[in-house]
Parts: structure tokens; sequence; C-alpha cells
């Protein structure tokens, strides 16, 4: 069946205010048990029945939350909310309705032509209209301003309503306008958004145009700069209908999902790489051992985007090993993360103590606090005394930097009870070299992490001699006493 084509063939059509639209599609979607927001992991309980109180309560509403926490992404999954489509009058800049017509020649159109008006069907990815808030940004680009090219062409007075150039806000009109970091606008303009939050209308250069727009307004913003004095102005503030704080994922768990689902990590073809679970986690732990440093700057936080460039660079890194040692099977290991530093330092920022210390080496540090974290997950109760013992005893290892997996599994078969600690995860003794190899490596860099063995560039892992306290004469046991004069 074809669609209408006029308005006289827009047969029971009953236009809605937006946020009607969205309350009524949302009313349905909790009744027939659909998902929400596709893709958002950690929310559930926590942001996302605020946001659907604030859509039910027909509020405009702001997220606050640190970078990475997926604010930008839930605003655009707002559009879920609206109809698939809704009928426009064709050609009009700010998607009039056929039957309530706001702008002068959607008047004057459906004055001449009636029901003969022509009409076309908007869908509702382009009744989302986003701009990024920045210092440069004008009320023009905004609201609108007088087009004198309009005038010379139609041969109008500046201050006729058919020579306006529509900004953002009227073109959102009928749809759902989200302004990213509002802090960052200048006062001015916010000053500009009070009319259309709380009356609904606009004003274009001072002349009495009324526009009353049909919005849904959405923002997001930093908490400390929403906080902060002049970032805001208060007004503003009070003419939002709800304040919703965002946050990173409380769990590992969470975050493992968030991360395997925004990851390049399943790649195809021959350099496919196997991911063991325990280097997946330490990727995961990475960032939440970052968020608790004080050498890190928590009002600037630190994105969920760490751990997922991490884990691509873990497997790349994995990958290009593969090529030069020509193993059959790609194999991520703890090496790799080490490999990764790159796509971890540049995703925060350092407090003065950071500063003295340097990015590289607090990442690395924020590394080994991870590995040991997970470490301590898999072998809380497994007795590593031998494998400790070897190294105690004058044992030192180091591994070739590029060298196949069964070369490495060889050198770990070398260390008593190595081998089989990789039970603890999983592993057997029969398994892919390249796997069994990781899972050694693994045990290594997790008792150095808990300082039980020492590591370094030029001797690889040993054990460092500890001094013998001195004695005195008492404390000497009988067989060794000697007299002293």
């Amino acid at each position: 069946m074809s669609q209408p084509r006029t308005r006289g063939e827009l047969h029971g059509y009953q236009p809605r205010r937006v946020k009607d639209e969205m309350r009524a599609n949302l009313l349905g979607k909790l009744e027939r048990g659909e998902e929400l927001f596709p893709g958002i992991v950690g929310y559930e309980d926590s942001v996302t029945p605020q946001i659907i109180n604030a859509i039910l309560s027909r509020h405009n509403f702001i997220l606050l939350g640190l970078r990475g926490q997926a604010k930008s992404r839930i605003l655009r999954a707002l559009t879920n909310f609206l109809d698939a489509e809704i009928p426009v009058i064709a050609g009009c800049e700010i998607n009039d309705d056929p039957f309530q017509p706001i702008c002068r020649a959607c008047r004057e159109l459906v004055a001449e032509k009636g029901d003969a008006t022509p009409i076309a069907f908007l869908p509702r990815a382009r009744r989302y209209v986003e701009k990024l808030a920045t210092p440069d940004v004008t009320i023009a680009d905004i609201i609108g301003d007088i087009d004198p090219i309009k005038a010379a062409r139609g041969g109008l007075a500046l201050s006729d309503e058919l020579t306006i150039h529509f900004g953002l806000l009227p073109r959102a009109h009928r749809g759902i306008f989200a302004l990213n970091e509002l802090p960052d606008l200048a006062a001015k303009i916010q000053v500009g958004l009070f009319n259309i939050m709380q009356e609904g209308d606009i004003q274009v250069k001072g002349y009495p145009v009324r526009l009353p727009l049909d919005l849904c307004l959405v923002f997001t913003a930093n908490p400390e700069d929403y906080t902060a004095r002049g970032k805001i102005i208060t007004p503003l503030k009070d003419r939002l209908g709800s304040e919703i704080r965002t946050h990173y994922p409380a769990e590992r768990e969470e975050g493992l999902a968030i991360t395997r689902q925004e990851a390049w990590w399943s790649r195809d073809g021959a350099g496919r790489v196997v991911l063991p679970k325990f280097v997946a986690e330490i990727v995961e732990e990475i960032a939440f051992q970052a968020r608790q440093d004080k050498k890190i700057d928590k009002r600037s936080g630190v994105s969920q985007r760490m751990p997922i460039t991490c884990l691509e660079n873990v497997i790349s890194n994995a990958e290009r090993r593969t090529r030069l040692t020509r193993d059959k099977k790609a194999v991520a290991r703890v090496d790799d993360v080490y490999a990764a530093l790159p796509s971890l330092t540049g995703k925060f920022e350092l407090e003065y103590e950071g500063e003295v210390h340097g990015a590289d080496q607090v990442a690395r540090e924020i590394v080994r606090r991870a590995i040991g974290a997970v470490f301590q997950q898999y072998f809380r109760d497994a007795g590593l005394e031998q494998v400790v013992q070897w190294f105690e005893l004058g044992g030192s290892l180091k591994l070739p930097g590029e060298a196949p997996a069964a070369a490495l599994l060889e050198q770990f078969r070398k260390i008593q009870g190595l081998v089989e600690a990789t039970a603890a995860l999983g592993l057997k003794a029969k398994d892919d070299p390249a796997e069994l190899a990781a899972g050694c490596e693994f045990v290594l860099e997790g008792l150095h992490a808990q300082r039980k063995i020492s590591r370094s560039e030029e001797r690889g892992f040993y054990a460092e001699e500890r001094p013998r306290p001195e004695m005195s004469p008492r404390e000497v046991p009988p067989r060794t006493r000697r007299s002293y004069q």
C-alpha cells in the first residue's frame, strides 16, 4: 500500500507532541518486555530506571558523568522511543506538522492548497539533532538568524519572518535536540535556551516572531564542570527536569562485557587470536586499578575506552608475534599487555606525583597491580612454593623476545611445578604449547606482581639474594659458636 502524498490522504492521523509520543512508546516497550537501551551494560538498576522516569514525566534532562560512560550512546538510543516515521509538510526546513504548521511559509502553503498540500514522511533517525557545545558556538547556530540574501531575492523586509535562516533548534522541531558538554556553551547562549525550555518558543533578532517548537531537550556534562560556579548558569539548571548521573562499571564482569562488545577482538583469517580469559581479565582490571590510583586525576576519570583500545593492542601484538615466530596458533599473553602500554598512557591525566614518575612508569605499575589482582583470584589456595624455591636456589629465566611457543614451553618445563600449576587456569599438560606457554608466563608474572620473585630486562625472572642479618655470639647455633676474644 502506497503512502499518502497529500494532507487530505492522512485519514485518521492524530498529531502528538514529542514527549507524549516518547512516553506512549516507552510504556508499550515496558509492557512487551523489550530491551530499551541495546548495547548499554551495567545501568539496568541505576541509570536506566532514572531515564525511564524522566521520559514518563516528560522532562528535559541531563546526563552527568565522566568521559567514556556511554552518555552520547544513551542519547542517540532515545530515538527508539519515537514513532518509526511521521508526516511532515514536504520541503519544510523545520519538519512542520501538516495540520499544525508553525512557520509562515507552511501556513501560507496550507491556506493556499488545503488538503492538496504535499507531504513527506520523516524517519525517526532524522528526528535527532546533536551538537557539541564549544566556545565558538553562536546564538545564530542554535536559534537562527536573519538571512539578508533571502530578503534580497524575495524583495522582503529584513523583519519579515520569511527571511529567517533557522538554527539547529528549529530544525529539530518535532524531535530530539541533544547538546553535549553543556558547560562549554557560552553563558549568553545558555540564556538563549530559557524560552525554548520553559515556554517552548524562540525569538530571532528581537523581532516578535514566535515559533512554538515541539522538542525533547537532552544534555550531557562532566560533573565537575556542571557544579563549577560560572560554568553553567543557575536558571538553566532550574529548568532541567531531571539530573541523572552515569558511572563506570561496578564489577569486572560488567567491564568485560562492554569491552568484548566494543573492541575489535574477534578477527578472521589466519591471524585470528585466542584470547585466554585471564588475559582479558587483566586488561579489564587495569581500568579498575587506574581509577583507584592516587597518581591519576579522579576528576578527569579513566574512560572505558582504555580497556577497549588496550585489548585491541594486545591482540595486534599477538598477531605480530605469531607472524614472526610462525606459530600455528596465536595466543595472547601477559607480555602482550606490556606491549600495549601506548594504548594506556594517553587515557589518563596525572596528578603532580604521577607527573614526577612519568606516564609510562605509572602505567607499568598499574599493569603489575592488575596482574597481581587477577593472579590472586586464580591462585589464592594454590601452592607455588616449588616454583618460588627454584628461583631461590639460584635459578633464573630470561625469556627470548620473539621465540616460538614450543621453545618457550621447553624453558618453562625446567622450572619444577610451573607447568603443573597452570591447572588452576583450566589448562592440561597435553594442551596446545602456545596456551600452556601463556599460562606459565602468567604464573611467573603473578609471582613477580606479589614480589615473591623479581624481574628485570637484563636478567629476566630471578630471586633476589636477601642479606642475612648479622648474629651476636649468643645467637650463633651451638655447633658453630666460636669464642670471641
